[in-house]
Formats: structure tokens, sequence, C-alpha cells
């Protein structure tokens, strides 16, 4: 493996397709899949009891946030899955459509199990965003065969999770996964991509990204308890910079993949922070997380 690690052709995608190359990402995919969603098993519904398939109406909950974030997983986890069939060296469209819907078919998934748990259940406002978010790297990558606009994630620890750890998280990895106090998504697009000719002097790698938070929750939906607790929910909307690290120069290895790989996490940078007059008006952070 420490070969693989410093061999460039390794990292390299093949330009014919790979049967090897091919059984590595279905095998090694479908284990980690099976692996991640035991996880999930054992941090979502393991406190819950099993039922018979059932659909839910939660559009109120989390002030949308949990719609938000299927759509950057389905999109993420679409545009990993384009890449690793590009280095099998599957054919462009192929590895547009099979990769690019391995994240709304994991995510189905997951509503299945929902779906299947007392606690939950199917939500067709989470598979629509399932479906959105699949879409926007699909028809992006046909359209443009590029990325202009990406969907992103990042975290900062917040107050809210000791007062309900079984929905937010006790902290840690569970908090980042449940704590949707902590969490911005970002819509983050690159100027110069639209514009290639006429903005020769704008960075080709420097985005221009657009947020949407929520905070103050400390159930799905608003209760007397937040309320007694001092919590009042709102949005919050967010206008920073961003850098785009599929863009940057690199020579092929484990380094250049590695990049790529979290590329979906949002680079620190000046932010400015919109939360309406009621909530504190307009602020700006010099890095915002």
């Amino acid at each position: 493996m420490n070969a693989q690690l410093k061999d460039p052709t390794f990292w390299t995608p093949s330009s014919t397709y790979n049967k090897a190359r091919t059984n590595l990402i279905v095998y090694g995919g479908g284990g980690a899949a099976v692996l991640t969603l035991a996880g999930l098993y054992s941090m979502w519904y393991l406190d819950y009891p099993q039922s018979g398939f059932h659909t839910t109406k939660d559009w109120e909950n989390w002030m949308q946030m949990d719609k938000v974030g299927h759509a950057t997983v389905s999109y993420v986890v679409g545009q990993s899955g384009y890449d690793v069939f590009k280095w099998a060296g599957w054919k462009e469209k192929k590895a547009v459509w099979v990769g690019g819907t391995v994240g709304l078919a994991y995510l189905t998934t997951v509503e299945v199990m929902d779906g299947l748990s007392d606690g939950w259940g199917w939500s067709w406002g989470d598979f629509a965003f399932n479906t959105i978010g699949a879409s926007l790297f699909i028809g992006q990558q046909l359209g443009w065969k590029e990325q202009r606009m990406m969907l992103k994630f990042s975290y900062h620890d917040t107050e809210h999770p000791p007062y309900n750890p079984e929905l937010l998280g006790p902290g840690g990895f569970q908090s980042i996964i449940k704590n949707y106090n902590g969490q911005t998504y970002w819509l983050s697009v690159n100027p110069r991509s639209f514009a290639k000719e006429s903005m020769t002097w704008f960075p080709k790698w420097l985005n221009i990204a657009g947020g949407y938070g929520a905070t103050d929750m400390i159930d799905a939906t608003q209760t007397q308890r937040e309320i007694d607790e001092g919590f009042y929910r709102h949005r919050q909307y967010y206008l920073s910079l961003d850098l785009d690290l599929r863009r940057i120069p690199m020579k092929p290895g484990f380094w250049r993949s590695l990049v790529r790989t979290i590329s979906f996490i949002k680079i620190p940078a000046p932010t400015v922070q919109f939360n309406g007059s009621e909530h504190g008006g307009t602020t700006f952070h010099w890095l915002y997380f």
C-alpha cells in the first residue's frame, strides 16, 4: 500500500476501462456503504422500534436545515462517485450517470430505513432534495463538463447539544452530524468559469459562496422548552469567499486525490452574516467556520 501511495500512476485516471479498478470500487464501495449504514443505524435508529413502512410530514423540522443537508450529501457523494469511475477508465457519460446517482441511491436506502423506524418515516421532502443534489452535479457535468457551482459544508461548535444530546449529539463527530445549529451549507460559485475570456484577471480557484444556516434549535420544531431556555430559532445567511480546491494545479498523486476528496469542505474565510434586525442584524467574521 505504501508503494501505491507514492506511485502517481496509481492515482492517475485510466485512459481505458480498467476492470481491476472497477472491481475495487464496486466491492470496496459496497463494503464501505454497509459499514456506514450500520453506523447510522446504531446512531439514529437503535433506540427506536421497527415498524411497518410509513411516511411522515417533516417539512417544518429544523427550519429545513436537514433538507439542504440531504441535497449537499447527495451532491458530494455523486461527485465522488463520478471521480472514482473516471479513475477506473469509464466513459464520460456512463461515469456521470452511474457515479452521479451513487449519492441518491445511498440516501434513498437511508430513507427506506427511516420509513421502517417508529421514530422517523419516509420523507418525500428528503427524497426531493436528494434528487436536487444529484441533479445539480449531473446537470453541470453533462452541460458544462465541469462543476461551476458546488454544494459545500462547514461546522462550528455551539452551546445547544447539552440541552438535547439525544437529537443534537453528545459532542464530537455525532454533534457534527446531528447538531444543525452548528452546520452551514454553502453554494460555492466559480465566477471565472462563467466568463473565461473576460475575467482572465480573476483567479481560477477563487469562489464566491452564499451560505444558509439556522440556530437556537433544540428540538425538531419549536417547543415551549426552547423558549423557556431562552432560545428563539432563526435563520442565518452568509456571504463569503471560498477556494475551489479542484482548480488548484497539482501533480497526480495521493495528495491531489486527497485534496479533491475534501473539496466539499468550505474553507474558512472572511464572511458577512445576515441575521435579521431582531437577531443582531449584520455581523462580520474575519474567519467563519
